[in-house]
């Protein structure tokens, strides 16, 4: 067969290009899921439902007053669940944070009185003791290795003891004495423990500073490396110190900013009272806990926001005040906040996984 008769070679005609594969890593998603996946979006849902759930069962929600009533008790809680949310977020957490409050107030109050001082002289002291109690936080937990819980568990203990008993030794009672007509305490109440009048209802000022540091830590989170450091070290303390994050000191500031919250209640609580008892506090840490964990925040670290504990505290404060307010036993209480808190959790872990389903 001579080469002119050889078949000629088959010409094989590309398949028509259809749909490019994607992987799941690729596809992108849906606008509903990508805002389904934020820590806040379930806890805002579940804020609205607790906050229309009371506006019918409680009519007397509805007023100005009963409504600034609720914001303050919102706001007690959720200036304590912000450095608290950073911190789980970072991937540690404290049980100390409650009595830390008190302790502050304790030592603003008996240092002012017992020395006659003025009060400004026991803020500025009572500052110092927070931030000391958090940094040694931090810095035991860095220095040992040891978990968070049994640190913080270790100088919750501490601290009730010495509260209940450095404070019957001084002044003799388990409560500071009035500092009222201290010098100093008009300027300190009007910094920590006023009103403001929005509309003819009077506010309490911790509202104010509660949203104010809201916007404050969220800032941080998402514009600053500090805020990546946060969620470096939450997610992989390893990784993070491989990549250059110093990890020891993104720990302990964050200890010590639960220190500077601790301070700043326990302040609040002094200037409003103008006395403090020494064993309250104990059991106020898991309600911190329970604030950011319902705003969206994992108690294995590395996710959250700022925004959603927010939401959370203001949960937890419409239930408070929304129980009282329908007439109910308020014994139910905690029960109550057991249940949320669990169904919290449950819904955020369903909404993460819808969100991030291939």
């Amino acid at each position: 067969m001579s080469m002119a008769q050889q078949a000629e070679p088959a010409v094989t005609t590309p398949p028509a290009p259809g749909p490019e594969e994607t992987d799941g890593r690729t596809r992108e998603r849906s606008v509903a899921l990508r805002v389904l996946a934020r820590p806040e979006v379930g806890v805002f849902l579940g804020a609205v439902a607790v906050f229309v759930f009371f506006l019918i069962a409680a009519p007397s929600v509805r007023d100005g007053g009963s409504m600034a009533t609720v914001l303050y008790q919102s706001s007690t809680i959720g200036i304590m669940a912000l450095p608290v949310a950073l911190l789980m977020i970072g991937g540690e957490f404290d049980l100390s944070a409650g009595v830390a409050v008190v302790a502050s107030a304790l030592t603003a109050g008996m240092l002012s009185y017992q020395l006659t001082v003025n009060v400004w002289m026991g803020v500025i002291v009572a500052l110092v003791v927070s931030l000391a109690v958090g940094a040694f936080n931090g810095w035991v937990l860095m220095k040992t290795g040891l978990p968070s819980f049994l640190v913080t568990l270790a100088t919750f203990l501490i601290l009730q003891g010495v509260n209940l008993a450095v404070t019957k030794l001084v002044t003799g009672n388990v409560a500071t004495d009035d500092i009222s007509d201290m010098d100093g305490f008009d300027q300190a109440k009007a910094v920590f423990a006023s009103s403001f009048d929005v509309g003819g209802v009077e506010v309490k000022i911790t509202v104010f500073y509660w949203l104010v540091f809201a916007a404050l830590a969220t800032w941080v989170l998402l514009r600053t490396k500090y805020g990546n450091w946060i969620f470096a070290v939450g997610g992989s303390k390893e990784s993070a110190r491989a990549v250059g994050v110093p990890v020891t000191f993104t720990k302990i500031t964050l200890f010590m900013l639960v220190g500077f919250g601790a301070w700043f209640v326990g302040m609040h609580q002094l200037f409003s009272f103008n006395t403090v008892q020494s064993g309250e506090g104990v059991g106020q840490e898991l309600i911190y806990i329970a604030a950011a964990v319902i705003g969206g925040c994992l108690l294995t670290g590395g996710y959250g926001s700022a925004i959603g504990p927010v939401f959370g505290a203001f949960m937890f404060g419409m239930v408070n005040q929304g129980i009282v307010f329908a007439g109910w036993n308020p014994d139910w209480f905690k029960a109550f906040l057991g249940v949320m808190l669990l169904g919290a959790v449950l819904i955020n872990l369903y909404v993460r996984r819808a969100a991030t389903r291939r």
